[in-house]
């Protein structure tokens, strides 16, 4: 028996999210004001007030939920469990959380990591969409005809894809045509773990050799591989391997069972994850963590 603290991705924003805790805990406070002086300018004050269209540019939310997250943990007093795990940007968080990495240095990477997603691919020329009901087999062919990508296969019959507009909305009508459910576009500012994100792959091989990287307390289930990793070299591989590629969550999920995990807690803001772990597998528990 041994449990998992993961870390969610874009999405799980919302306006005021930490804000309890940078009011009434030391450490959380900590936290913020580390991300605030790393980036140069006071995020936590868009974080706390909004607006959300701010807050929602991925420049601003990947910096955003990593604080959030390590706040919450501070806040806790907890202990790291036997692993972490993190959903795309959450990755860095655990890292972040493990030790790998400075709060200030993932600050830093996330801010860089979302300004090369948007730099990589022209406003609106990129999609990313949700399928619902549809085998991820079938929907991977789909995506291979239509020229786009599986950016997150997230649980059985959710599945988001993403890639250059026409090859996105092409994929969205084929999925329909052979049995989707539903297959309908995400707002999201940039396409996200696509072939048209290789500009930003290139920027964060870059970017991870300019800030001290250890290797982390615990190991890391990694989205590229869906096993633990502990090695520096292999984890800044995967992490640039997901800018190109999908987010294997379901895949980790199942095999976080299959090394023994009975407990999933997630860290940080919204339950995203705690509710596809339900649907993913009845052995693992998952809950938010308690602060």
């Amino acid at each position: 028996m041994s449990s998992v603290f993961v870390f969610p991705g874009q999405g799980a924003q919302s306006v005021g999210m930490g804000k309890d805790l940078y009011e009434n805990n030391a450490a959380a406070r900590a936290v913020f004001d580390e991300v605030d002086a790393a980036l140069g300018e006071k995020l936590s004050d868009i974080i706390f007030n909004g607006p959300m269209e701010d807050l929602t540019l991925t420049a601003n939310v990947q910096p955003a939920i990593m604080a959030t997250s390590i706040a919450m943990l501070r806040a806790s007093g907890v202990s790291l469990p036997e692993y972490v795990a993190g959903h795309s940007l959450g990755e860095y968080t655990a890292l972040c959380a493990a030790g790998a990495l400075s709060v200030g240095d993932t600050a830093k990477l996330l801010r860089a990591r979302g300004n090369a997603m948007q730099s990589a691919v022209p406003v609106g020329h990129g999609l990313t969409a949700v399928v619902l009901g549809m085998e991820i087999d079938t929907l991977r062919k789909i995506c291979d005809a239509a020229g786009c990508d599986v950016a997150n296969d997230n649980s059985l019959g959710q599945v988001v894809i993403s890639g250059a507009k026409d090859a996105v909305e092409s994929a969205m009508a084929m999925a329909k045509e052979q049995g989707a459910k539903r297959a309908m576009p995400l707002a999201l500012s940039v396409p996200v773990h696509c072939r048209i994100q290789q500009p930003a792959a290139d920027a964060m091989m870059a970017a991870l050799e300019t800030v001290e990287f250890n290797a982390p307390s615990v190991p890391l289930i990694s989205n590229k591989t869906c096993t633990p990793l502990i090695d520096i070299d292999e984890i800044k591989s995967a992490l640039v391997y997901q800018m190109t590629h999908g987010v294997r969550w379901r895949e980790s999920v199942l095999n976080m069972a299959e090394l023994g995990i009975t407990d999933m807690i997630e860290v940080g803001s919204g339950s995203v994850l705690t509710g596809l772990c339900s649907r993913i597998t009845d052995k693992i528990t998952a809950k938010k963590l308690e602060i």
